[in-house]
Parts: structure tokens; C-alpha cells; sequence
């Protein structure tokens, strides 16, 4: 399986979204983000580690951490690792003191806020990034863009009166991106996935 490695780029939330909320992975070296939405209890255990708030009691991942500890173990990693019908699936791949290593399936919110406490390092498979990530290099979309379906006037070019309906979600994914709507991104490029699939 192979894997890319993903920093937090952070999280974002919109009114209409029902108190969800958009956890942002960016690529580490590249330039592919990947939205995940999560709730909002999970939302607040990733931004307080974030921002190195300690609650006056520990929550729930400050305790699983604790009983990672105890049994003399620690996480390794988080892989993201696989994408179905919407829904993301993470493994917790953690390592024990005699180099015994072992993998916990979770959520991606759960295991990416138990990652934050160890300093973890987070990976995508890149099947799912290839499936779901939203590319932000907006030069090449650009220039693929302009003068696309238009004459040198602007007008429409003959036999092409309108954009197709993959094209409209592209330009919609475009603008959701660049205006930072990761959740608005997420929902059109599961419509784009639908279009192709």
C-alpha cells in the first residue's frame, strides 16, 4: 500500500453545515487537499491539542493516550486508508517496547486526534487521495480553463452552446477551493466522483 504523508492545514465550518465541520489535510509535498468532514466533538478534541489547550480534566483521547502509554506503547502513524460510498476509514498503527507493532481501525477524526497527541505523523493511501483529494494548483486549472468552449470574442465556439455538467462542478469545485468552502468542495467533488463513476 503505498502512502502519502499529510499535514493538518486545519478546520473549517460553515452555518449550513449542521454543526459538521471540514477537517483540512494538505499534501506535505505536494499540493492536493483532503477534506473530511467530522463532528463537532471530534472537531474540538483536534483543535484544543492544536492550539495546546489542556482541559482541567482529560478527555477522551487525552485518556486513550493514556492507556496507550500504560501498556508501554505509542503511535507510530495514522493511515487513512480507505474510501467507500463517502466514508473515510483510518487505521492507528501503533508499536509496543518490544517493537511489536499492531493496527487499531478507527475514524479518521478519532485516530487523527489521538495522532496529534503522540506527534504522529499522518499518511493518506494514495488511492484515496487520487479518489478525493482536491487539487489547489490553480495555474494548471487556469490555463486549462480559459478560452475553453469561447472564440477570441468571448462568444461561444460553434457547436458548443453551453458548459457540460462536469465542467459546471469543475468551476464550482474551483471556486469553492479558492474561497476556502472545504465542505462545499467535499459534496461537489463527491457529485464529480458520481458524474464519473
Amino acid at each position: 500500500m503505498q502512502t502519502v504523508k499529510m499535514d493538518i492545514l486545519g478546520l473549517s465550518t460553515s452555518p449550513s453545515s449542521g454543526g459538521a465541520y471540514a477537517l483540512i489535510l494538505s499534501e506535505t509535498e505536494g499540493n492536493r487537499r483532503l477534506p473530511i468532514i467530522i463532528g463537532t466533538f471530534e472537531a474540538q478534541a483536534i483543535a484544543l491539542e492544536l492550539e495546546s489547550i489542556k482541559p482541567p480534566r482529560p478527555m477522551t483521547h487525552d485518556l486513550l493516550k493514556s492507556i496507550v502509554e500504560n501498556f508501554n506503547s505509542k503511535v507510530e502513524k495514522v493511515v487513512i486508508n480507505e474510501l467507500n460510498e463517502g466514508t473515510f476509514f483510518a487505521q492507528i498503527h501503533c508499536i509496543g517496547t518490544e517493537n511489536d507493532d499492531f493496527h487499531i481501525d478507527a475514524r479518521p477524526s478519532d485516530a487523527i486526534a489521538l495522532a496529534i497527541r503522540f506527534g504522529a505523523t499522518i499518511f493518506v493511501n494514495t488511492t484515496v487521495l487520487d479518489e478525493a483529494g482536491i487539487e489547489t494548483d490553480t495555474t494548471s486549472v487556469e490555463s486549462t480553463s480559459k478560452g475553453k468552449g469561447k472564440s477570441k470574442k468571448g462568444e461561444p465556439e460553434p457547436g458548443r452552446t453551453e458548459m457540460t455538467k462536469m465542467e459546471e462542478l469543475e468551476n464550482e469545485l474551483q471556486t469553492a477551493i479558492e474561497t476556502e468552502n472545504y465542505e462545499k468542495a467535499a459534496k461537489i467533488r463527491d457529485k464529480i466522483q458520481k458524474l464519473k463513476g
